[in-house]
């Protein structure tokens, strides 16, 4: 192989330099009747050089990589070659999914490398800025096609589009993460003396509009993710995130700045592996608590073919500390943990438990004082109306905790989670401490793709990826991308103490959910989302909000 490959550069070099010398010669008859033809022939020959110098280069990355797994051609010679591969195996399998974020079919009962290849082949990529090993990253850029020019490399690792020095030392990617929602709201009318509420019966939002950015020095990694679509108001613009991580540690991640601490199984996964449009309400309200998008947080993660763990230090969001009294000495602080399992893994069954944990030592403290706030909507983003929604005034510590159940079974994936939701209270002098106020929610959630890869386990995620296009759209050969059906059922309890005098009319959501998603490649997705939801009268003040509505809701979504 070696032989071969210097015989090919060998090759390249002595037509390359013989075709040059016919310049000169041509220059001493540059008079004859034949001049423009010659002078044709020389700009033939320099474009013909330049390809060949291209792949003189590219050969010679390729005896370095060879020079670099053979011992015996190796042993006593320095590598004189600036980009050389790490030494072994080309990838681990958590090397794999710190490339791009997805599982597949390989499972442990296949070889490595095969189970490489097919690990996330079609997932889409994630939502978030890059936090890959340096090696990781080398070997993501050597298993995808990319241009090298003047020692710089222009590719789609992972289908993210990137510019990268040769060795991978300096990189730069760019993505885009694009959602925008099309529906509306049926049944919705109100009864006598009700108040009907924002409930549009077709509008649209662009909930997601993120261009993550990934700066790269070999392990450090900078990522600055502004959003232009954010939440529910059309054309919100704020920061996803800005943080600085260092991936050196082996299938670690270290983490400082704004960014969206890992809790709860559905907030692990990337919204663009999302079985329905939105996450559950119970597991929105838990990372609301002191997780969320653009928190500031200090911490890291690890992970293993087998188990998962995380934990942050937590502030407030970005944007926030103006509104509390004092922003400059009162500011949120908090923590999350999760840790995640996989007691039994084969070819076509994966089983997953986990625990997660978040807490607010401190809530802020504004014009009313220190107030824990929870509220949701319907489980879809078309609405500013959030019909479930408390208010515990007095709040101390704020903490939720949870387990994490999933089965999959060859193209089906069944999952749940069960919160519950705990406010310390202070009172004042006169009233001493009240009673705890306690919340609770769960959800139940059920997936089948038609045909496509089926989802998979991510080993880096510690959850369910996103099916994976094993052929994109093509119906002139028989080719559909991939196509997955959902349904869910999910409960909300923001009720605490009732028939007491500290009371917490918050209400309670039901929704039932069915969803379709079809994905034409690993790059865009098409969903379709049904919720009935069912919402109890919340108190005597905002009594007239309770109802029952549905909604339809389609998303056009873009990932790279």
């Amino acid at each position: 192989m070696i032989q071969m490959i210097r015989r090919s550069v060998v090759s390249l070099f002595l037509t390359s330099s013989a075709l040059w010398s016919v310049v000169p010669v041509q220059h001493a008859h540059a008079a004859s009747a034949e001049d423009a033809q010659i002078q044709a022939l020389q700009r033939e020959m320099l474009e013909m050089r330049r390809e060949m110098s291209g792949q003189i280069s590219a050969l010679r990355q390729r005896l370095a990589k060879a020079e670099g797994h053979s011992a015996t051609a190796t042993r006593g010679q320095a590598v004189r070659h600036a980009m050389v591969p790490p030494q072994g195996p080309p990838m681990s399998p958590g090397m794999a999914n710190d490339i791009a974020i997805g599982g597949g079919g390989g499972g442990l009962n296949g070889s490595i490398s095969g189970m490489m290849r097919s690990a996330d082949l079609g997932t889409p990529p994630s939502d978030r800025g890059i936090d890959s090993s340096w090696k990781s990253f080398r070997a993501a850029t050597e298993k995808e096609e990319s241009l090298h020019f003047g020692g710089m490399m222009v590719g789609f690792p992972g289908g993210r589009f990137t510019i990268s020095s040769d060795d991978g030392a300096y990189a730069v990617q760019i993505g885009l993460a694009f959602h925008e929602d099309v529906g509306g709201f049926m049944g919705m009318s109100p009864r006598a003396g009700e108040t009907k509420g924002l409930f549009p019966g077709l509008t649209e939002n662009a909930r997601r509009l993120r261009i993550p950015i990934s700066f790269r020095y070999k392990n450090w990694i900078a990522n600055i993710t502004p959003d232009f679509g954010s939440g529910s108001a059309d054309g919100s613009v704020t920061l996803y995130e800005a943080n600085l991580n260092y991936a050196g540690i082996h299938n670690t991640v270290l983490t400082a700045g704004y960014f969206q601490p890992r809790v709860t199984e559905e907030d692990s996964e990337s919204s663009n592996e999302f079985e329905m449009m939105e996450r559950p309400a119970i597991t929105d309200i838990v990372r609301n608590i002191a997780a969320g998008d653009a928190r500031f947080s200090i911490g890291g993660l690890h992970y293993a073919k087998r188990w998962w763990i995380a934990g942050y230090l937590t502030g407030q969001t970005y944007g926030n500390r103006s509104s509390s009294t004092n922003p400059i000495s009162d500011s949120q602080t908090g923590a999350t943990f999760r840790v995640a399992g996989r007691p039994y893994v084969s070819r076509d069954i994966d089983v997953h438990v986990g625990l997660s944990a978040i807490s607010a030592f401190k809530v802020n403290e504004g014009a009313q004082g220190r107030v824990y706030s929870p509220s949701e909507a319907p489980e879809v983003n078309l609405t500013t109306t959030k019909l479930l929604s408390a208010t515990v005034g007095d709040a101390g510590t704020v903490w939720s905790a949870g387990p994490e159940l999933g089965f999959r079974w060859k193209r089906l994936v069944l999952k749940g989670e069960y919160y519950h939701i705990g406010v310390q209270r202070k009172g004042g002098a006169d009233t001493g401490n009240m009673p705890a106020t306690n919340f609770e929610g769960y959800y139940g959630a059920a997936n089948y793709t038609l045909f496509g890869k089926g989802r998979a386990y991510n080993i880096k995620e510690g959850a369910f990826s996103a099916p994976g296009v094993e052929h994109p759209f093509d119906p002139v050969h028989g080719y559909w991308g991939a196509l997955e059906l959902s349904a869910r059922y999910s409960v909300a309890d923001l009720n605490s103490n009732l028939g007491t005098a500290s009371a917490v009319r918050g209400g309670q959501q039901t929704v039932w959910s069915a969803g379709l998603n079809w994905y034409p490649n690993r790059h865009f997705r098409f969903m379709l989302d049904f919720n009935h939801f069912i919402v109890t009268r919340n108190s005597e003040l905002y009594n007239l909000m309770g109802r029952d509505g549905n909604s339809v809701a389609g998303r056009l979504q873009a990932a790279f």
